[in-house]
């Protein structure tokens, strides 16, 4: 896909001032909607940690070894079967559902289908407050919405191509989800120190590559007036943001993060 200085270059006047007005309103309806799908995760995994979670000795039906006391619904969702359909479940929705989605369903109904498959990543993030302080978890976060604040200005207002990035980025999530799943095995912290270091970097760069991606796609598509697929495409970007700064955001913790 050619880039936007070149795309751009061939609109002047009253159109070109318009493709500009509409990406403005594009891009706050990206991040827009990709704040809602985290402030939704971040309340989700806060309520469901609240609810795994118990004080009482009398009321809990497990104890995890660093004595966090679990209720009946945490013991369930953290110590059964049922956390790998938990674990795995919205990487399946990714992989096999959204490109479904996103043909077949207005835009109400994308939208709809990124808030809940937000929550659902809440209910997988939620273990993290049974193994790092909240403190810790806080400052993680505010260090992530900086380092992606600048990625993603990066990636807006480059002159640079970025579009040479995108099949190393996407070779390097194959090859980190694949030694994730081994390691599930293995459990080596030295594995699992290397994946985290290179999966910062790779989310960095597809931070940049997805914000230059989505202004691109909405400038190579403006001039042709569907505004339905340009509300799709925008949550389609707001989904792509969101998933690089939730892993930047884990990966950190890894470094970063203070354990109970």
């Amino acid at each position: 896909m050619a880039n936007y200085q070149s795309m751009r270059a061939g609109a002047t006047g009253a159109l070109g001032a318009r493709i500009d007005a509409g990406l403005r309103a594009h891009m706050n309806k990206v991040y827009g909607t990709m704040s809602v799908g985290m402030l939704i995760t971040a309340l989700a995994a806060w309520a469901i940690a609240g609810l795994a979670t118990t004080a009482d000795p009398a009321s809990a039906a497990a104890q995890l070894p660093n004595g966090t006391m679990l209720t009946a619904f945490g013991a369930a969702i953290y110590g059964s079967a049922l956390r790998w359909v938990i674990m795995f479940a919205p990487l399946a929705f990714i992989l096999f559902g959204w490109g479904a989605l996103m043909r077949r369903a207005p835009a109400a109904g994308v939208q709809l289908g990124f808030f809940v498959f937000a929550a659902a990543i809440g209910l997988s993030l939620s273990s993290i407050f049974l193994v790092f302080t909240s403190y810790s978890i806080v400052q993680t976060f505010l260090v992530t919405a900086i380092a992606f604040a600048g990625l993603s200005l990066c990636g807006y207002t480059t002159k640079r191509n970025l579009s040479g990035m995108g099949t190393f980025l996407i070779m390097g999530v194959i090859g980190i989800i694949l030694a994730m799943v081994i390691n599930i095995f293995l459990q080596s912290p030295a594995m699992m120190f290397a994946i985290s270091a290179i999966g910062v970097l790779v989310f960095a760069g597809l931070t940049a590559f997805h914000t230059q991606e989505i202004k691109n796609t909405y400038v190579a598509h403006a001039a042709q007036g569907d505004q339905e697929w340009l509300e799709k495409a925008a949550i389609d970007g707001a989904l792509s943001l969101y998933i690089s700064f939730l892993n930047m955001f884990q990966f950190l913790l890894m470094f970063m993060g203070q354990q109970e």
